[in-house]
């Protein structure tokens, strides 16, 4: 029976995290019990057939002590070109106060809006508006002839 990966994404980072562990010199177990997340669900997450949440990713990397943020790069939940996107990206993923869902719709917000500002070409400056003549007035050219 063939796995089904979740995406690209999900399974780099599978990928990512269990060479990590391994440098760390930590068995999975260990790494649950560091992180406070299941055993089999960690495995999952190496397989590629589970995506972890933002606080499941800070919770690993705390604990492998690495950056959260690359982790967030690695998952595909943050964009490694754009660093001033990242540090507002950053800061809804560490909320304490915010669910995963409403994380998650921020992000979706922000990145939408973003994509619309980007897509925005500067626009041709606006048309002078026609002249008016108002009623009751004449308009006179005068021609004058040279010599």
């Amino acid at each position: 029976m063939a796995k089904t990966k979740v995406g690209n994404a999900v399974g780099s980072l599978g990928d990512y995290l269990h060479e990590q562990r391994v440098a760390a010199q930590l068995s999975l177990r260990q790494l649950a019990e560091q992180t406070g997340v299941s055993n089999p669900y960690l495995s999952q997450i190496e397989r590629g057939l589970r995506r972890p949440s933002a606080e499941v990713l800070q919770q690993l990397a705390k604990a492998l002590r690495i950056s959260a943020e690359q982790l967030y790069v690695q998952a595909g939940i943050l964009n490694p070109d754009d660093g001033q996107v990242r540090s507002v990206e950053l800061a809804i993923l560490g909320d304490p106060v915010l669910s995963e869902r409403q994380k998650q719709s921020l992000l979706d917000v922000y990145q939408s809006f973003r994509a619309v500002a980007e897509n925005v070409s500067n626009p041709a400056p606006p048309e002078p508006p026609p002249l008016i003549e108002e009623p009751g007035l004449e308009t006179t050219t005068t021609i004058i002839e040279g010599d």
